[in-house]
């Protein structure tokens, strides 16, 4: 266990929520020697980036998936917390079980429909199965129509034009800039490149009429959809990348006086929420103006864990400032290198 010896006694510090964010923290946790829990409602950290491959390419899937009690064993607690108690200091999952902490780093991240997210509480191998059958939908369809323009929805289009470069691919979003708006317009617009490039058809500033009516994720020959404008769009298949939000629902009653309109939490320059110097809040469940990418879910990650080590020992704590969004250019460019 490292420096075991320089943590005080009773220090006990639970992450919730194993994505990016909640890997890199329990990671930094485990090689300073602080005892940990790190709590998840899947078996397996979802490398959700390569999720939208895993849907195009044969095997991937399993490669997206990389189980937690592999890296972190008994440190690991598989459960899906209901509430957050910063007056007893505990969380409590929904089979009643309460853990208690000392410090508390939350990494909830956002929540979205099937194949960008992967929110269920099943197996990995449920998962990748899920993962595999769309890829069986995608390789029946002749055209597929990818709805919602924001990051995961530009990703998705990119990833099955460039795997099958023979399928009519159309992206339909409701506002003309296509990824996050967080982003540089200089980025937006090259997203917008990139797939003109790949021969991606964009229908832009449109909203799809009857979304809810649609069975998503199954080909079904030739479905005709309208949008707002009444422009027709005929496609095999439709896969929704719309509507991601911030997954707000462990501690929306117990920190409710620090969440923010979206559902994230108000932090301070050193990612600690509100009035609670112990409870920190990292990834796309801090309300931070920046986008929201795995690189910087990282980077909260480091500010939150070294913040709590110089409580520890009296030290200064330290400040997080927004990262940039150049990073996100490789990762669309990238779908056309595999």
């Amino acid at each position: 266990m490292g420096a075991q010896g320089s943590v005080p006694e009773g220090v006990h510090v639970v992450v919730v929520g194993g994505g990016f964010g909640g890997i890199a923290a329990a990671q930094q946790l485990k090689s300073s020697g602080v005892r940990f829990t790190l709590i998840d409602l899947k078996d397996a950290f979802h490398h959700n980036v390569g999720a939208l491959r895993a849907s195009v390419q044969d095997g991937f899937a399993q490669k997206t998936f990389i189980p937690y009690a592999e890296t972190f064993g008994e440190s690991f607690t598989q459960g899906r917390v209901v509430l957050v108690e910063p007056e007893g200091q505990r969380v409590v999952l929904e089979d009643g079980q309460e853990v208690l902490y000392s410090h508390l780093i939350l990494c909830t991240g956002t929540e979205g429909p099937f194949p960008g997210k992967y929110t269920s509480p099943s197996s990995s191998q449920t998962a990748v199965q899920r993962y595999q059958d769309l890829l069986q939908q995608i390789q029946a369809a002749g055209s597929v129509l990818v709805v919602g323009g924001g990051v995961t929805g530009v990703e998705m289009a990119a990833e099955i034009k460039t795997e099958f470069p023979d399928k009519k691919v159309v992206l339909v979003h409701s506002r003309i800039p296509l990824a996050d708006p967080g982003l540089l317009s200089s980025v937006r617009q090259q997203a917008k490149e990139v797939l003109m490039e790949k021969g991606v058809e964009l229908v832009l500033g449109q909203k799809l009429l009857g979304l809810e009516g649609v069975e998503l994720n199954v080909t079904r020959g030739n479905q005709l959809l309208t949008t707002d404008q009444g422009t027709e769009i005929r496609a095999d298949l439709v896969i929704s990348c719309t509507g991601q939000r911030v997954n707000s629902a462990a501690y929306a009653s117990g920190l409710a006086d620090w969440v923010a309109e979206d559902g994230s939490l108000k932090v301070n320059p050193h990612l600690e929420v509100g009035s609670h110097p112990n409870i920190y809040a990292i990834g796309d469940c801090a309300n931070i103006q920046e986008p929201k990418m795995a690189y910087h879910a990282g980077l909260h990650a480091a500010v939150a864990v070294s913040n709590i080590t110089n409580s520890l020992s009296g030290k200064d704590l330290c400040t997080y400032s927004t990262g940039s969004s150049q990073h996100y250019l490789t990762q669309v460019s990238s779908s056309s290198h595999h």
